[in-house]
């Protein structure tokens, strides 16, 4: 459990957060712990530490951290973001149903579908975007209500603090990837929420040099539950890692917001492309759920999607840009486009793929801190070569 008596505001507690871990000679930065076993005093005393798997100080700090960042009882650091969302889902039983977002990215799809089905955990997609869907979908063998909020890929919001509280009328747990936002724009457990996760890969981060997931809850009965499958399941974040994530976690406010700048600029830019047929930035007035956003966020992330003419367009910008990474993750100080048919999403099948929208013409940015202008000048060279080329044909 962290304990929070910062007063101070958001940007100031990602340098001075309360990590409770103390004692270093006068070092500004937790140290790096890179060690197995602790020493105990004798027999009958462990100590505050006895072995790495259990608790490390390094881990703790960035549990601390995080938890305090997230206004939530305690956090936990595990080995990738797929390892956190795993360990949460470990602790439903066989007969449990979840309903999850039915734009939701494609490693939570895969594990829900092809691993926890086997040990006869429920899923079901549903519209979390719109209340009543959700309502309707709730039977007696639900038990939680899994949300991604912007969704990935096309960022959908939906309403956290109403889903959560039916989900509270109705007994069940709420849980909110808040990877996309951070706990810099959006703050799932102040609306309700009993559960948050990250893959601290993408913006906490945000250096494409650590893998890592976080997960904090909101009481103490939840934080026994997940402190146990993480000791007895034992995906945890090494102190390596954990250091990286501590280095990277302190510029989140002055990356995200540039990037929130650049972002908006280069959505409002693409709208106005011909080759572009629709662009998903919930930054945007054109987006259905701006104003939701607007009232619930303190900003609209740095990810944006967009549709092309067709899958040929897809592919030449993808072969075409420079100054934009091509991979499969997101919120690093480079952009990074991806192709969410056979990147993000590939293990969705082709089928569920399409019913959902994901075709081969849509791509993902994520914004990075590059200039603007440059950005946009190397995607406009992409775009209008495209032109010529069909002008000529």
């Amino acid at each position: 459990m962290h304990t929070n008596n910062n007063k101070h505001r958001f940007g100031t507690n990602l340098i001075h957060a309360n990590t409770g871990i103390d004692g270093h000679f006068g070092a500004v930065n937790v140290p790096i712990y890179q060690v197995s076993t602790f020493n105990q005093e004798d027999e009958t005393n462990n100590g505050r530490y006895d072995y790495s798997r259990s608790g490390n100080p390094t881990r703790e700090a960035l549990e601390n951290t995080i938890a305090q960042l997230e206004n939530g009882y305690a956090g936990f650091a595990f080995s990738s973001g797929m390892a956190a969302i795993s360990s949460v889902l470990s602790i439903f039983e066989s007969g449990d149903e979840i309903l999850v977002s039915h734009d939701t990215y494609g490693g939570t799809y895969r594990v829900l579908t092809r691993l926890f089905s086997k040990f006869g955990i429920k899923t079901t997609f549903v519209d979390t975007t719109t209340v009543e869907k959700v309502e309707e979908a709730i039977t007696k063998d639900t038990k939680a209500i899994y949300i991604e909020s912007p969704s990935n890929p096309f960022l959908q919001v939906t309403d956290i603090k109403a889903v959560a509280s039916l989900a509270k009328e109705r007994n069940l747990l709420t849980i909110v990837d808040n990877t996309f936002l951070t706990p810099y724009l959006q703050q799932p457990i102040d609306l309700g929420v009993n559960i948050v996760i990250h893959s601290a890969t993408k913006y906490i981060s945000g250096h494409s040099d650590v893998i890592g997931g976080l997960v904090v809850v909101s009481d103490e009965k939840l934080a026994e539950e997940v402190k146990f499958v993480q000791n007895a399941f034992g995906a945890i974040l090494g102190p390596q890692d954990c250091f990286l994530l501590l280095r990277g976690i302190k510029t989140l406010k002055v990356r995200l917001d540039q990037q929130l700048k650049t972002a908006l600029q280069f959505a409002k830019w693409l709208e106005e492309q011909s080759l572009v047929s629709r662009v998903y930035y919930p930054g945007l007035k054109s987006h259905p759920d701006h104003k939701l956003i607007s009232e619930q966020a303190n900003g609209y992330g740095a990810m944006i999607s967009f549709q092309v003419q067709d899958e040929k367009v897809a592919r030449h910008i993808l072969q075409g840009v420079k100054l934009a990474s091509i991979g499969v993750s997101l919120g690093a100080v480079e952009s990074i486009l991806t192709h969410p048919a056979t990147m993000s999403h590939a293990s969705i099948p082709k089928e569920v793929r399409e019913e959902k929208g994901i075709t081969d013409s849509l791509l993902r940015l994520s914004v990075g801190l590059e200039e603007f202008e440059d950005l946009k000048q190397d995607f406009n060279a992409v775009f209008q070569s495209l032109e010529e080329k069909a002008l000529i044909k």
